[in-house]
């Protein structure tokens, strides 16, 4: 806008609901309607002469005028079937930058054939069935949570857990209050830093159910998502065991404290536990609500609880509480419990990995983004506020009770300390307290620090509850994953039930994996093993906020800021790190699985893309290697073929693009080139179809290739702007690859003076040149597109099929197989099609290395005969010269005598005759006419001038048929024409009679420019 305008725009809505209407009849702009998740509307409309077609009307601008575009809109940037609103599409480039015809209509508005509905275009690559785009119901009515309420209290719930009422007393009475600390720290820093990285991936975008499979796979990809995916799925379902076997020890220990044990400790801890989980599960199928509501009471319960343990400290301990190891506050009970003493082959690393899953449930609140009001503050400040709450309070909660209770207590009121009777070992404390503990140091006490879990009973009854909140939450993560389809075995669980979707399978799956580990029966055997689960998958969380913060991708642009790339990554290491030292056997394990699971994904190729930060690195990595290419000099040892090959279509030539491919495979650049003659305003179209259309294709049949169209006036024009702009500093082509006309005589002047041209700027711009010869030809264009027809109408003939059935009809094939003389000319082509694609059988690679080109005629046969498909053909390398010269060691050599000469030149004759000017015969002022009305005609002057060269090539056809006959391939120098003294049509009739009759046959001819070199 320039300063001197003073008229003020407004682009919001009006409040009231009032539009703005144009001059032109009230066309509205839906960017400003008041209700914008609404679609725009449509009219139907029908034009004389032309088919019922749907119309958009114009709309009016911000700017005063009627127009086409608008303005932004959230709307344009959704997924296909957005739950959080409607999608919108923009109009498109050409809509706004084509031609197009005003169409008058009541009201003399502008109106375009309608392309606003969503054609199944993914902004972001999410696939169909992807969460983003799954089907809901409506969504009015629904409560948005705050950051307490929907992400600290969730996350408090899910890591105030049974290890702070049932083992924390013991993790201190091993590890002493001094390195108790540090396993609590520790614990904090990696959840700490793991909460960092995930704050800034979730506040990059909009995350959906899944959590850490989520948080992974739209980052690093599929191929991590999908393997830790289903691991941190397997490690929640155990917690659910583990809650519950804590729940379960909390009962039995009540039961035998009144005598009424079922079975045994163990048994019955079994008996709880699975009893209790069939309960869960029940009340998780009855719906989530249930487990919302529950949140509240179950937080009141647990500050209570916590509250309880405080006040208990500082209540005047009983002679009972004495005799059971708790005398209060005292300084040498104190100072008694900060050495650690690790008992029955614990170690600091065990006890670690027994306290750690205490640590885990920071990413409760990030995996009901969706139904947060401020995703991206609530998430971060939530998620950091509880972990630091948490870990004050583990903290605070273990000093106090190291500062009360000694570590081994007999539970006897009687042991007092008598005078004359020894009192030493681990209860020097409670000895000068007055009681005399020291039995425990023969006999298992069951009291005290070490050996009583049940140390906070009174306020464990938090831990009975912490399954509730975990089965439902755990479900979550099979079903998101399912979903995405990335395992075809478990799309089984992805379907929900009920109007919130509930994903009953999974609640039965995660039944079933805890009930497997519940009968296991030991709270210590189980958490270990989620250790290395949770601990793999914060490594990741971590990896991928550096990974994706190393791409630097413009996409990457999170609103939470307070994260370092570095801390992030040394977050991953230390996480790799503790698994390692927490049991080693376990992390291989864990990392094996991991792998195999990647190994999976990757080779099943899920036909997803997120945008993953994986693909930003290769891309970088890819651009910074090409930047140092540009830095070196090329050398004769490094080279390699860089082929760009004139295929059309890449369907189009399947043997020229095979055998290109062969030469270049992984090892070298091949851009497959396609040529649209024709105005620009016309083919642009086809053009930009077939770009991504023919670069699937290649992808899709492994070709590692490239695809590139440029669209031109004439087909040598397009061919040069090829040569001159096609690839990327080093990676440039140096070799162009095209098929020989074999209709040159039909074809027409102009076809064949852009064809021999083509060569002719190949040869000026320094490429090898390589020309494949077949008899049966390389087009199969017409092929393709008959192939596309009857697949088309075999579709329509299968709907009308179902469509039959459907009505109790019977089904009737249209289709008939038939064979006629067309048919198996084309099933010829299309077997020699193929030839390259195939293992070659055992037989040669005949080259005739006839002229010094720098090597590339040697080069490339060469290079065939590494690959698998050609390894059992042999190089037989025939050279002109004196035998007595070749000094080429162990390759075989055919002397070749050129004193032989045939005459046999009729068939050379019929092929130039309709192309010869004939002027001899003409006087001087005739044959100058002739010439000027004729230039492109070889004149009589010309043949007599090269009839030498014209006759060998006619003698090396004679000598190819003798001795090369057989061979799988034939490769022959390529005779060059020097511009402007050879014609074209004479040019081409050396290149047709060098290789007539021939098996595949290959003209090569280097840019004089060494590719060998026998130097080391």
């Amino acid at each position: 806008f320039r300063p001197q305008i003073k008229t003020r725009v407004f682009l919001s809505a009006s409040s009231t609901g009032k539009r703005i209407k144009s001059n032109g009849g009230g066309h509205l702009n839906s960017a400003y309607d008041a209700a914008p998740d609404e679609p725009p509307v449509y009219e139907e409309t029908n034009f004389p002469g032309e088919e019922h077609r749907t119309i958009r009307p114009s709309v009016i601008s911000a700017f005063g005028h009627d127009t086409l575009d608008r303005v932004p809109n959230i709307d344009f940037y959704r997924n296909a079937g957005s739950v959080s609103g409607h999608r919108a599409v923009r109009p498109s480039l050409q809509e706004l930058h084509d031609v197009f015809q005003k169409v008058s209509s009541c009201n003399g508005a502008i109106s375009v054939p309608e392309t606003l509905e969503d054609d199944g275009e993914k902004s972001d690559g999410t696939p169909f069935d992807d969460l983003e785009s799954a089907d809901t119901s409506d969504d009015k009515g629904l409560v948005k949570f705050g950051w307490i309420r929907g992400v600290l209290v969730r996350c408090m719930l899910n890591i105030w857990g049974v290890m702070l009422f049932i083992r924390l007393s013991w993790v201190f009475g091993q590890a002493g209050w001094g390195l108790g600390i540090v396993v609590i720290a520790l614990s904090c820093v990696v959840t700490t830093i793991t909460g960092l990285s995930m704050s800034a991936i979730c506040t990059n975008g909009v995350v959906r159910g899944g959590g850490a499979y989520y948080l992974i796979s739209r980052s690093l990809g599929p191929e991590f998502g999908g393997s830790i995916g289903l691991i941190f799925a397997f490690a929640n379902a155990v917690a659910v065991a583990m809650y519950v076997v804590g729940f379960a020890e909390t009962v039995v220990d009540l039961l035998k404290e009144h005598a009424s044990l079922m079975v045994d400790e163990i048994n019955d801890i079994r008996i709880v536990g699975c009893i209790t989980v069939v309960l869960l599960l029940g009340i998780s199928v009855a719906g989530m609500e249930w487990e919302a509501k529950a949140q509240i009471v179950l937080l009141v319960i647990l500050l209570v609880a916590i509250v309880n343990v405080f006040v208990g400290t500082v209540i005047p301990a009983t002679v009972d509480k004495k005799s059971k190891g708790f005398f209060g506050y005292t300084s040498t009970v104190f100072q008694e419990n900060f050495t650690p003493a690790f008992r029955d082959g614990e170690t600091f690393f065990s006890v670690f990995a027994i306290f750690f899953p205490a640590a885990t449930g920071i990413l409760a609140g990030a995996n009901i983004s969706g139904d947060l009001r401020d995703p991206q503050a609530a998430i971060p400040k939530g998620t950091l506020l509880a972990i630091f709450i948490t870990g004050v309070t583990y903290l605070a909660v273990a000093l106090c009770v190291a500062a009360t209770v000694v570590r081994d207590a007999t539970g006897n009121a009687t042991d007092l300390v008598i005078p004359g009777v020894a009192c030493n070992n681990s209860a020097v404390a409670a000895c000068e307290l007055g009681y005399n503990f020291s039995s425990c140091a023969v006999d298992t006490c069951k009291f005290g620090l070490m050996n009583n879990f049940q140390g906070l009973v009174l306020s464990s009854l938090q831990g009975h509850f912490q399954p509730l909140s975990q089965i439902p939450l755990t479900s979550v993560f099979p079903q998101a994953l399912c979903k995405d389809n990335i395992y075809k075995a478990l799309h089984f669980f992805a379907k929900g039930h009920g109007k919130n979707n509930e994903p009953i399978r999974g609640y039965v799956l995660t039944f079933i994996i805890s009930v497997a580990f519940i009968l296991i029966g030991n709270l210590n055997t189980i958490a270990p093993i989620i250790s290395n689960f949770f601990l793999a998958s914060y490594a990741l969380i971590n990896f991928s906020c550096f990974h994706a913060s190393y791409a630097k991708s413009p996409g990457w642009r999170p609103a939470y800021k307070y994260y370092n790339m570095w801390l992030s990554l040394l977050g991953a290491l230390l996480c790799c790190v503790v698994m390692f030292v927490i049991n080693w056997w376990a992390a291989l394990l864990t990392y094996g699985i991991e792998i195999l699971l990647y190994i999976y994904v990757t080779v099943k190729k899920p036909d997803v893309n997120w945008g993953s930060s994986t693909q930003a690195v290769t891309f970088v990595s890819a651009v910074s290697n090409a930047l140092s290419l540009a830095g070196v000099e090329d050398h004769v040892k490094n080279f390699r073929p860089q082929i760009l090959v004139l295929t059309g279509s890449a369907r189009t030539r399947p043997a020229l693009l095979d055998l290109a491919h062969s030469f270049t495979k992984n090892y070298g650049l091949c851009l497959t080139c396609e040529v649209f003659v024709g105005p620009r305003s016309e083919i642009y179209q086809e053009m930009n179809a077939g770009m991504e259309k023919n670069q699937q294709w290649l992808n899709k049949t492994k070709r590692k290739a490239f695809y590139a169209g440029v669209a031109c006036d004439n087909f040598r024009e397009g061919t040069e702007s090829l040569l001159l702009a096609s690839g990327l500093g080093r990676m440039r082509p140096n070799t162009l690859m095209i098929g020989f006309k074999n209709n040159w005589r039909t074809a027409g002047r102009d076809a064949v003076q852009s064809y021999v041209g083509v060569l002719h700027d190949a040869l000026d711009f320094e490429y090898g040149t390589v020309i494949l010869r077949i008899n049966q030809g390389l087009d199969v264009s017409h092929l393709v597109a008959e192939e596309e027809e009857m697949l088309k109408a075999a579709r329509e003939q299968e709907a009308l099929d179902n469509q039959m059935m459907t009505n109790g009809g019977k089904a009737k094939g249209l289709f008939r197989k038939s064979r006629n003389s067309s048919q198996q000319m084309n099933e010829k082509l299309m077997e020699a099609s193929g030839q390259f694609k195939k293992k070659q059988p055992k037989g040669t690679i005949d080259v005739w290395w006839l002229f010094d080109d720098g090597g590339l005629t040697l080069l490339l046969p060469y290079i065939l005969t590494t690959r698998k498909k050609w390894k059992d053909s042999k190089l037989r390398i025939f050279i002109a010269g004196q035998s007595h010269h070749l000094k080429l060691g162990p390759i075989l050599i055919g002397y070749i005598n050129w004193l032989i000469f045939s005459f046999s030149l009729k068939n050379l004759d019929d092929m130039i005759k309709p192309f010869c000017l004939h002027e001899g015969s003409k006087d001087m002022i005739q044959a100058d006419v002739m010439q000027k009305e004729h230039p492109w005609k070889i004149t009589d002057a010309e043949l007599s001038s090269f009839e030498e060269k014209t006759h060998l090539q006619v003698r090396l056809n004679e000598l190819l048929q003798e001795n090369s006959k057989s061979a799988n391939l034939i490769v022959v120098s390529m005779p060059i024409a020097r511009k402007e003294s050879v014609s074209d049509f004479l040019y081409m009739a050396w290149l047709d009679i060098l290789t007539k009759n021939l098996p595949p046959t290959l003209l090569i001819r280097g840019n004089h420019k060494s590719v060998l070199t026998f130097y080391s």
